[in-house]
């Protein structure tokens, strides 16, 4: 294998949101799903300990059931067992696209999956297991993003890859301003002081303290992921 095609990084995780799993009328796309687990087999191929958090939002979200007068604490919860839902979809694509993969959950459900526990984490991907992080952090008030970071933070991982929508950080959303610009470097104080909102600001200070850098890219674009594994800058990167 060439140097070009071996992981810059030497374990990762890859932030997913729920709404990339989505469909048209579907709430898991079963064609989508599986296509993402063929592109983390690529990923996973270069050599690199991968680890996953997904999101919920294309089941439940929380923020939005709490506006309407839900408690927040419940509506968090229930966004919590959405990503379980996720990320047993997603363990059950990769697993037939040959990669092994355990799903390691913050609440307990030992019929589900298994609970987190981080020396057991590290042995997985030591182990070359794709490891999926489900039901958040295990407490209300706190992102997926957040999630994302506290766990990269835990297993000491080279990289947060944050796969997304769009193909990077804009300092405007390209959706409603046709100038926006995309950023191609941009670090993790700017990102916060100009609040760009494709992470929360405790995602985004926890990867700061622990100087994990951010990798924000398109997810649909085939290859990304590996590319991003790889240490090309597909997107948009987060660091000092």
């Amino acid at each position: 294998m060439s140097a070009s095609k071996k992981a810059k990084f030497s374990r990762v995780v890859l932030k997913l949101s729920g709404e990339a799993l989505q469909g048209d009328g579907e709430s898991i796309c079963p064609r989508i799903v599986s296509a993402l687990a063929k592109e983390v087999k690529l990923a996973v191929g270069l050599g690199a300990q991968l680890a996953m958090v997904v999101g919920g939002g294309n089941i439940w979200r929380g923020g939005v059931a709490a506006d309407a007068g839900m408690d927040r604490a419940t509506a968090d919860y229930m966004g919590m067992l959405a990503t379980v839902i996720n990320g047993l979809a997603l363990h059950d694509a990769l697993e037939k696209a040959g990669v092994q993969t355990r799903v390691m959950t913050s609440i307990d459900m030992r019929n589900v999956a298994e609970p987190f526990i981080r020396r057991r984490a590290l042995r997985h991907l030591e182990k070359g297991r794709v490891v999926i992080f489900v039901a958040g952090t295990g407490n209300p008030y706190f992102t997926t993003d957040t999630t994302a970071a506290l766990r990269a933070a835990e297993i000491g991982a080279s990289a947060l890859l944050k796969a997304t929508k769009v193909d990077g950080i804009y300092d405007r959303d390209p959706k409603k301003h046709a100038g926006a610009t995309r950023f191609k470097r941009i670090t993790y104080l700017d990102a916060l002081h100009r609040r760009l909102r494709v992470m929360d600001a405790a995602a985004f200070s926890l990867c700061m303290e622990n100087h994990i850098p951010i990798m924000v890219f398109d997810m649909f674009r085939k290859g990304n992921i590996r590319r991003a594994v790889s240490g090309q800058t597909v997107g948009t990167l987060v660091s000092d």
